[in-house]
């Protein structure tokens, strides 16, 4: 399996953004700057209104030049306009890469993108399914599964501040996870099944995890029989 630093489509997606939603009235210019370990692409302006890092994924997209964003899609640079950030997290979730970096200031906006991979295990899962059978889970499936690769369990907070996401799609999300064998309840949280386990970190793993459940589980049941 092939992994490179990034992927065309994601490199693409970051500078056509870059060059879609700059601010024009700012004579500045766009910077590619490539790094050992990351590239960083800087535009001219910041944010467009109501857009910060913690909303980035799930804002409605707000075109701040809808003419060039229309003719990028026309000549069929970019897929559809709005799906740009959407692409890029995917694609660098898929790879175990680390989450890009949006930052804002008063007159600039730069994009970070790492190359080191953090979890080849999950990549070769995600691999797997995707050559296995049709892959449809969501941006939203895609960031818990992460999120719990590296941590032994999300509760609900945790994952509806992971995804900047509503109630609803947050459920909607843990739910269909649930369903497709991936993650189960835990307590008040959740986490990966035996099958996920088996792909991604280890038997043993799981065993204690559902050990440590249960003797959490006890423990509380000792302390309500002591109140009682």
């Amino acid at each position: 399996m092939e992994i490179v630093d990034f992927t065309l489509k994601v490199f693409q997606e970051a500078l056509l953004n870059a060059l879609a939603h700059r601010d024009y009235q700012n004579q500045g210019s766009v910077y590619v700057k490539h790094y050992p370990d990351k590239v960083v692409i800087e535009n001219p302006g910041g944010f467009p209104e109501g857009i910060t890092q913690n909303n980035i994924i799930t804002h409605p997209s707000v075109s701040r030049n809808k003419l060039i964003a229309e003719t990028l899609q026309r000549l069929k640079y970019v897929q559809r306009t709005g799906q740009g950030v959407d692409i890029i997290y995917r694609d660098m979730v898929s790879s175990g890469k680390p989450y890009p970096e949006y930052r804002s200031y008063s007159d600039a906006v730069s994009l970070t993108m790492y190359s080191g991979i953090d979890d080849i295990e999950f990549v070769k899962f995600i691999a797997e399914e995707q050559n296995s059978r049709q892959w449809n889970s969501s941006l939203a499936e895609l960031m818990i599964l992460r999120f719990l690769t590296d941590n032994r369990r999300i509760s609900f907070s945790e994952a509806r501040e992971l995804l900047q996401g509503t109630k609803d799609i947050t459920q909607k999300s843990l739910n269909s996870l649930i369903k497709k064998g991936l993650i189960e309840i835990s307590g008040k949280k959740y986490m990966l099944t035996a099958k996920m386990y088996q792909a991604v970190k280890s038997d043993i793993e799981y065993m204690q995890d559902k050990v440590l459940q249960y003797v959490k589980a006890k423990g509380l049941i000792m302390e309500y029989m002591v109140v009682l």
